[in-house]
């Protein structure tokens, strides 16, 4: 039997029928598609989503591939990514936006997604396939090619491309689109991309290419050699230190992790993505480590003898640009489920999902304990930082509640927001300063609570992204309140998806935090002995220099115009009635502060490698240099390998 639809009306009918399966649970794979549309895809997968939507109206349904509107396709990404994130990476969105800025706008989402191993399906749309009107309006025409478009600058940035060239091609495509969305060692950006003329094609196609198919989520198991080599060396260490990456997460091994930490009493400590794999009270959870790490973490770092890597690519913030472990023996073990972080630092490698090889690591190390000295090392370090970070939330060192009525700093308005949340509420953030003073200061207290992109860094995920942990939590039934923390310069790269939220009723909590300027790199650039050069709001002065007067921009007034409600605060007592206001309150907030951006949280007494100029007239510069050489002498290759033979 066959069925006659155009390629666009069959990629939406096959899109709705994917599902996934990990554990018993199968699930639709995909929650809808979020779009812009322009000439390039409105009557190809505009037309097919609107004909799916009526037709759903109509037999009393949902929609096969709901369809929501946003306002920036990179945000769009955002969103999508969010989204699967927050489902674990067993659900997702597909994107399609319209032939040229349209599509390129794009890109950054994809580079983000594949970054941090997380699917996202991106249908872009193209130029002609028979070229029968070229050049078009937004074709690239390059003279040493006829078939290269702008769309093939998605090639190095997704895990997946394809191009449909013609209808036949489409089956092949789509399963091989499925085949990587669904594999947790290659999943990443998917991107397929669609001549507009080929979306209005029609085409008789074979009624199976519809049928409802479930990709089933594996779990692989631990090769007993490798575990077993993982396990001698594990048994040989002193002074353990567990890294605990979004693999924790992803795979849902919290609990197994739990369960080994106890058992041996090896310390964890925590990337960005992994934050949150234990609670910040559990007595093995020494918070994050690395270039934004806990004093704890990191003074456990520089002892390990052995690091055992659950789930983490071993980015450079997590290693200290490769400072962060010490000692000259150290020797790792990895366990994850993509060879190509589990072989990194010379680790003896096992290639595994996380669930699995850390319930086979606890049976087979039943019996290794670190010992009363280690146990009390980890408690001790622990209980330092927790007072750090009691005092830091105050405005005096006592640890008392300090003056209400003064304007808060940042570490203050992270503490608000901590404490006043809910324990099952998330927290997110991208780019700037506060993911940092997240990563070391923020307080989790459910697993789910935590949500810092930190891959690529990406200003402006921070509203959109919110957005699609809000929907994930909608569509779980989960009664969680997301709260974004933006500053004012990711706020102005992105802020349009403020309108997406009103439209689709869904409920975010936005703390702007105004410091007008780029608060991280103008820091950053203070240390480097470049003086904050490029990083003030300031209006230009006669002297051709950025050092003129504050900007006069009104950030909650843009806020306001955008449909969401604002509430200005410039005091720690305001700030805390907005966030118990923004909690009551059924729609989503927009809560401005005002903050002293040269106050920084404690330091990691850590490092993270940016190089300096090796030569300068500026004596600031040169004092950097100085400082720069001091960590680079510290840094390690890890080349030896961690196995002996």
């Amino acid at each position: 039997m066959t069925t006659r639809l155009t390629v666009a009306q069959a990629t939406v009918e096959f899109l709705a029928n994917q599902h996934v399966e990990r554990d018993g649970v199968r699930t639709k794979l995909f929650a809808g598609a979020l779009g812009i549309f322009g000439h390039g895809n409105v009557a190809g997968l505009g037309q097919a989503l609107l004909q799916d939507e009526l037709q759903a109206l109509e037999a009393g349904r949902e929609p096969g591939l709901p369809y929501v509107l946003g306002r920036n396709e990179q945000a769009m990404v955002h969103t999508a990514v969010a989204y699967a994130r927050a489902k674990d990476r067993l659900q997702t969105w597909a994107v399609t936006a319209s032939v040229g800025p349209g599509s390129t706008n794009m890109l950054t989402g994809a580079a983000l997604a594949t970054i941090n191993r997380l699917p996202v399906l991106l249908l872009p749309a193209d130029t002609f396939a028979t070229r029968s009107a070229g050049p078009l309006l937004q074709e690239l025409e390059r003279p040493d090619s006829g078939d290269v478009t702008v769309n093939d600058a998605f090639r190095p940035l997704s895990r997946y491309f394809d191009r449909v060239w013609r209808p036949e091609q489409l089956p092949g495509a789509l399963l091989g689109a499925m085949r990587v969305l669904t594999d947790p060692a290659e999943t990443g950006a998917v991107t397929v991309c669609f001549p507009q003329d080929v979306q209005a094609e029609a085409h008789d196609w074979d009624d199976d290419l519809f049928a409802e198919r479930t990709w089933h989520i594996g779990r692989p198991l631990p090769e007993r050699a490798a575990l077993a080599r993982a396990v001698e060396v594990i048994r040989s260490a002193k002074n353990p230190l567990i890294v605990a990456g979004g693999g924790v997460h992803y795979s849902g091994a919290q609990a197994a992790l739990a369960a080994l930490a106890e058992a041996t009493g090896i310390p964890v400590g925590q990337s960005q993505a992994g934050k949150g794999a234990l609670s910040f009270d559990h007595p093995q959870s020494v918070g994050a480590i690395g270039s934004t790490g806990t004093t704890a973490a990191n003074a456990l770092a520089r002892e390990a003898d052995v690091v055992i890597g659950v789930g983490t690519r071993f980015q450079d913030f997590t290693t200290a640009s490769r400072t962060a472990f010490g000692n000259p023996d150290a020797r790792f073990v990895t366990l994850n489920v993509a060879a190509l972080d589990a072989v990194k630092h010379s680790a003896v490698a096992v290639v595994a999902d996380a669930r699995e090889g850390l319930e086979a690591l606890a049976e087979a190390l039943e019996g290794y304990d670190v010992g009363d000295a280690h146990r009390a090392r980890t408690a001790e370090l622990k209980a330092a930082w927790d007072a750090t970070v009691a005092s830091v939330y105050s405005r005096d060192a006592s640890g008392s509640t300090g003056d209400l009525d003064a304007q808060p700093d940042q570490n203050q308005v992270l503490g608000a927001v901590n404490e006043l949340s809910d324990p099952h509420d998330v927290v997110v953030c991208a780019a700037g300063s506060m993911p940092g003073d997240l990563h070391k200061l923020w307080q989790v207290r459910d697993a789910k609570g935590y949500h810092v992109e930190y891959g690529y860094s990406c200003m402006g995920y921070e509203v959109a992204g919110g957005i699609g942990v809000a929907m994930a939590a909608r569509d779980a039934g989960e009664d969680r309140d997301v709260f974004v923390m933006v500053g004012d310069g990711s706020y102005l790269m992105m802020a349009t998806e403020l309108v997406t939220a009103v439209q689709e009723g869904v409920k975010i909590i936005v703390v702007l935090v105004q410091n007008h300027g780029y608060a991280s790199i103008g820091s950053l650039s203070e240390s480097l002995g470049s003086q904050r050069f490029g990083t003030r709001y300031r209006a230009r002065t006669s002297s051709g220099r950025l050092d003129g007067d504050l900007l006069p921009v009104d950030l909650a007034a843009n806020a306001a115009s955008l449909g969401v409600e604002v509430v200005r605060t410039s005091t720690r007592k305001e700030l805390e009635a907005a966030i118990l206001d923004a909690k009551a309150s059924p729609t989503s907030t927009v809560i401005h502060v005002e903050t002293d951006p040269f106050v920084d949280a404690p330091s990691s007494e850590s490092w993270w490698e940016v190089p300096v100029s090796e030569v300068s007239t500026l004596e600031s510069t040169q004092r950097a240099r100085e400082v720069y050489d001091q960590h680079k002498a510290r840094q390690r290759t890890f080349l030896k390998p961690s196995e002996t033979n």
